[in-house]
Formats: structure tokens, sequence, C-alpha cells
């Protein structure tokens, strides 16, 4: 079975892929000055009433409530930073967001006091399940590790019942063996652009950014959550293209359902080319699961 912990600090030794050149991070400021430390949230929500995580205008998303949340808890506007931009409908259970703080800003403010009152300020949807500090400059996205993520599937044709929220409904049988198998293909450094939406592929290409990404592990399991039989795919790595998940879940399942072989994935990421893969999974089944930093770089306050 797949990890299901929402958040992590260690020390991972495994290969971490080139992303291409990265900016010089410098210290942010806070009114004016250097910063002094980071506060860190970890929170969750239920992806299917926001319209992704990164704000937009007339939209409701998650950034834009938890913006809300931060600058009514200090008094000020932020800048924030999480660890992945989750699309709609996409649910998290261990997302992390890191703000600046000025020297002192804090200062006698218990953690609990924190996380209650940023649960009194955020909607039913979203869940605080940490505070943590951090030195200044950490970032929840370029301090990242690892994302894990697990999706969902349903199947069977009985309509799910507690899942069916948090899950693909897929009206057959899977074979779980074959689409493990499968998978192995995917572990490992590659160039996943048959894996990413076209659009977002064209753009990361005209820019010389790399479409290639380290996978740790993709694993497929059963699972009974609430009475109900799932079938899963965990996948972690160190970072992720747009729709990268879904289009392999996507993938999988046309494995999983007898239309496809192994082989047919290894020939999909080897061609290069957003029509060599299978269909995109829906939004609903897939779950930020956590995020790992280096060992000590989060101080939890609650």
């Amino acid at each position: 079975m797949g990890q299901t912990a929402a958040s992590s600090t260690e020390d991972l030794t495994r290969p971490l892929v080139r992303l291409g050149p990265q900016p010089v991070r410098q210290v942010p400021t806070v009114g004016g000055a250097a910063a002094a430390s980071t506060l860190v949230v970890e929170v969750g929500y239920r992806g299917a009433g926001f319209s992704g995580f990164a704000e937009q205008p007339a939209e409701r998303t998650v950034a834009g409530e938890l913006r809300r949340a931060l600058e009514t808890l200090l008094h000020r506007q932020v800048e924030m930073e999480c660890a992945g931009r989750t699309d709609a409908g996409v649910s998290a259970l261990g997302q992390f967001v890191s703000v600046p703080l000025a020297a002192g800003e804090l200062e006698g403010r218990e953690g609990r006091r924190i996380a209650r009152t940023l649960m009194a300020l955020t909607p039913g949807d979203v869940s605080v399940r940490g505070v943590l500090t951090a030195r200044a400059g950490f970032s929840a996205r370029f301090d990242a590790l690892e994302r894990r993520y697990r999706y969902r599937i349903a199947t069977g044709n009985a309509r799910p019942v507690l899942a069916w929220d948090h899950s693909w409904w897929f009206r057959g049988e899977l074979d779980a063996d074959a689409m493990g198998e499968a998978a192995r293909a995917l572990v490992g450094e590659h160039d996943f652009r048959s894996f990413c939406k076209a659009s977002s592929a064209a753009l990361m290409v005209e820019a010389g950014r790399s479409t290639s990404r380290f996978l740790s592990s993709v694993e497929v399991c059963r699972v009974v959550e609430a009475g109900e039989p799932l079938v899963c795919v965990d996948v972690a790595g160190n970072a992720f293209l747009h729709n990268m998940v879904r289009i392999i879940v996507g993938s999988l399942v046309e494995v999983g359902r007898g239309h496809r072989d192994a082989r047919w994935l290894e020939a999909a990421l080897e061609a290069r080319k957003r029509s060599a893969a299978g269909p995109t999974a829906p939004a609903a089944g897939l779950v930020l699961e956590g995020v790992s930093y280096p060992a000590g770089a989060l101080e939890r306050l609650w």
C-alpha cells in the first residue's frame, strides 16, 4: 500500500534530475527589510469546489482562500509559495505553503493559537494540518525534495458511495498486476513529454526548459477504504509536469483494461509526444498526499 502520511522531512539520497537553469534565490523582504524566518503551513483541501490552487481572477481558488486568512493573521499583504500547484478538482492531504516573516512577527504566539486562527479564517473544505517554521529564504516549492500523489479508481458496475467525490468510477474491471508491471518502465529519470499537456510541453520546449523528471516509484495496489474496494496508483517524484500524474494513470488504465500492454507504455514514453500516451484521467481521483523536505529544514510548532 502506498504512503498516506501527509508530511515529512528527510534526507533523500536519490538522484535529482536537472530541471534547467534555476534562478539564484535571495532572501525575500518584508516591509523593506530582509525576512528573518519563514512561516510554513501544511494544509489539506477537497478540490471539487476550487478552480485549482493558483489564484485566478473571479475564480475560487485554494491560494485565494489561504491568502485572505494569512493576511488577516499577519495584518499585511503576504507573498506565498506552495509545494505544488494542483489543478481544478484535485485534492490534497499534504500541501505546504511558505510565507516570509519579519523579525519577531509571530513572537509570543503559540503554534496552536496560530492554527486555530487560520482554521477559523478558512472555509470548511480547507483543513489546516500543521504550523511550522523554517529559516529565512525557505521555499515550499524550491526546497521540496519529493512529492507524493495517490490516484483512486473505483471499479465495477456499482456506483461508489463514500469514494464518489474522490475517485474515478471506472465501469469495468482492471488488472492491477498488469498495470503495476507496466508502471516499472516509468521509474527513474526520463523525458516525460508524452505525459504532459501538449500546450504546456510546447511552451516549455520553446523556453528551453527540460521536460525530464525523476520518478522514485510508481506502484499500483488494491485497497479497501470505508468498505469500498479501490485500485490505487501511487506516484512519487522530485517534480511533475502539467497533468503528468493523470496522464500516467489514464495510460495505465489502458493496460489494466486489456487494450494495451507494457511494451506500448514503454513506446509511449520514448515517443516524446502527447498523442502517443493514453487519456488524461479525471481530476477528482487525484490527491497530493505529501511532500518531503531536507532533514531539519522545518520545525513543527503545531
